[in-house]
């Protein structure tokens, strides 16, 4: 598909609004102060963000011998050969300014015994490099710390307990935000905001599969709702599924944080053999593709598969307290016992397509954090780099805003349309299950051309009973959207494993671009030329 070549964003009449409360939307907020701002939330400030669950860290170029180039060269290598070469290295040369923002906003990073800052190392990387906060809670001390200093921020208005459901659009650009309450009881249901300079930053898409590490709120919606004004979608087949979530029946699913690997943490199956040493010269810090696909095998053959960290003792507890606490609540002893695992679903490297300021290709329109697809990710993530890319690009989407116009605050109003009909919950809930249920069989960590067929049919049949749950049809859209970039490239790179075409093919070592018509046209041409069969249900399933 081709890439639309502007990204024209110049505020008008109206306010700025940011949908999502998580790192990328909190730190834009506050790099906009003292413009005003109203930060759209569907939970409580501080909570319902992937980006509070975040273990691992955040990557920066900061040791004595490493440099912004290196980190850069690290993140290209990862990314399976499409990787945006100019943003990775951007967004590696202001890591250091974006970490001093977050030191000023009160994040207490780790520091070693002479008060410097302490940097641990991740899969893929090839250096230290990685901030961490108490081990393995980096993503709830800096979304406490942000959440604080927008607290203390006068300039910044919060509308807690709605969702973004659709964008206003008047002359081909955003002119304001449609918003459901989330709880059936919120008075009014449904509200539009006027807005003449929007940022999405609504977080993930997780919970469009069966087993996510992400909170019930990572639904995927920023994408449809972008998708649905015009905006191109980029590389949207590359879903991340973490090697290491906690295999425990809990959804969403803990996350056993790659940290744990990092300091001698093995990977073992039922029989006690360590599988990865077969599959990567690095064993358990391979690339996490490679050892999330390993781990899969593991459990659908019936070995299963474990996280030992039983050689870390006593500074499990210590040091990783957020697992240790997991574990202890499921009644394993992790310094006694291995921890069962599977692979899950825990970051989408495609979204929104953007450029270097974070515009899209919607005029009035910016996308940051993992709604976003800025090209730094490629088809494989490294490793603490999400954290990193929300800061540097929400950083830059504030600046572009504030350096384009005087915006004024529109003030909210009831929805003008007529009142649409209420879903029934346990349809919707029902709907929702078995969206998930297919993603994860047909969509998930081995794909094949028949099962994204399958997964088509399934998204189609629930779009046509959803009726006017702009919700659930946000849902199906931006599934929709990741089957039929999966089903158009057929090839394997990163975390897009074809096992129908299970080989990398040179001539496509490109982005993906989608339009949602043209999205709609390759799901139309798999209805007809694949009929389906019924979803698997497999090992996997939660």
């Amino acid at each position: 598909m081709t890439k639309s070549s502007t990204h024209r964003s110049t505020p008008a009449q109206g306010g700025v609004v940011i949908v999502g409360a998580g790192l990328a939307g909190l730190f834009t907020a506050l790099k906009l102060s003292p413009m005003p701002v109203t930060v759209v939330s569907g939970a409580q400030l501080g909570e319902g963000a992937s980006s509070l669950w975040a273990q691992a860290g955040l990557a920066a170029a900061l040791a004595e011998g490493d440099t912004p180039e290196a980190h850069a060269a690290d993140t290209v290598r990862a990314g399976g050969g499409i990787v945006d070469a100019k943003i990775a290295l951007l967004m590696a040369r202001e890591a250091r300014e974006r970490i001093e923002d977050l030191l000023r906003y009160g994040v207490p990073f780790d520091k070693d015994l002479e008060g410097h800052l302490a940097l641990g190392r991740e899969a893929a990387h090839g250096a230290r490099r990685i901030l961490h906060v108490k081990g393995d809670t980096a993503g709830r001390a800096i979304m406490a710390a942000l959440a604080a200093a927008v607290r203390h921020t006068p300039s910044i208005t919060l509308l807690e307990g709605y969702a973004a459901c659709d964008l206003e659009l008047r002359d081909g650009r955003v002119a304001g935000v449609e918003l459901a309450g989330v709880d059936p009881g919120t008075f009014p249901s449904r509200l539009v905001l006027p807005a003449s300079a929007v940022a999405l930053a609504t977080g993930g898409s997780g919970q469009l599969f069966a087993i996510t590490t992400n909170p019930r709120e990572a639904r995927g919606e920023g994408i449809a709702i972008a998708a649905r004004a015009g905006a191109v979608i980029a590389d949207a087949e590359f879903v991340q599924f973490h090697p290491t979530a906690l295999n425990i029946g809990r959804d969403p699913a803990p996350l056993a944080t790659e940290a744990l690997r990092g300091e001698g943490a093995i990977l073992i199956n039922g029989r006690g053999e360590r599988f990865t040493r077969a599959l990567h010269p690095d064993a358990e810090l391979g690339p996490r593709d490679i050892v999330a696909r390993g781990v899969y095998r593991e459990v659908t053959s019936g070995r299963g598969a474990f996280l030992d960290c039983r050689k870390l003792g006593a500074n499990l507890a210590q040091h990783f307290p957020t697992v240790f606490a997991a574990c202890r609540a499921a009644g394993i002893d992790p310094t006694q016992e291995p921890i069962p695992i599977a692979p899950a679903a825990h970051y989408h490297m495609g979204g929104v397509l953007t450029d270097a300021r974070g515009r899209t290709t919607v005029d009035g329109l910016w996308a940051c954090g993992e709604v976003a697809s800025t090209g730094a990710h490629g088809a494989n993530r490294l490793a603490s780099n999400s954290l990193l890319e929300a800061v540097v690009f929400g950083a830059r989407i504030a600046a572009d805003i504030a350096g384009a116009s005087t915006v004024t605050q529109g003030e909210a109003r009831p929805a003008p349309r007529a009142p649409r009909s209420q879903p029934v919950p346990y349809q919707t809930a029902r709907a929702v299950q078995r969206l998930r249920r297919a993603m994860t069989a047909e969509v998930g960590v081995i794909r094949d051309g028949h099962s994204l067929a399958n997964a088509l049919h399934v998204i189609g049949s629930l779009a046509k009973g959803a009726g006017r749950d702009r919700r659930l049809l946000n849902m199906l859209t931006t599934a929709q959207l990741i089957a039929t970039a999966a089903l158009a490239r057929k090839e394997s790179r990163g975390a897009h494993f074809r096992s129908d075409y299970p080989e990398a093919d040179p001539k496509l070592a490109k982005r993906s671009f989608f339009t949602l018509a043209q999205a709609e046209a390759v799901a139309a041409e798999a209805a007809d030329g694949d009929r389906a069969k019924p979803v698997r249900v497999g090992a996997l399933h939660g």
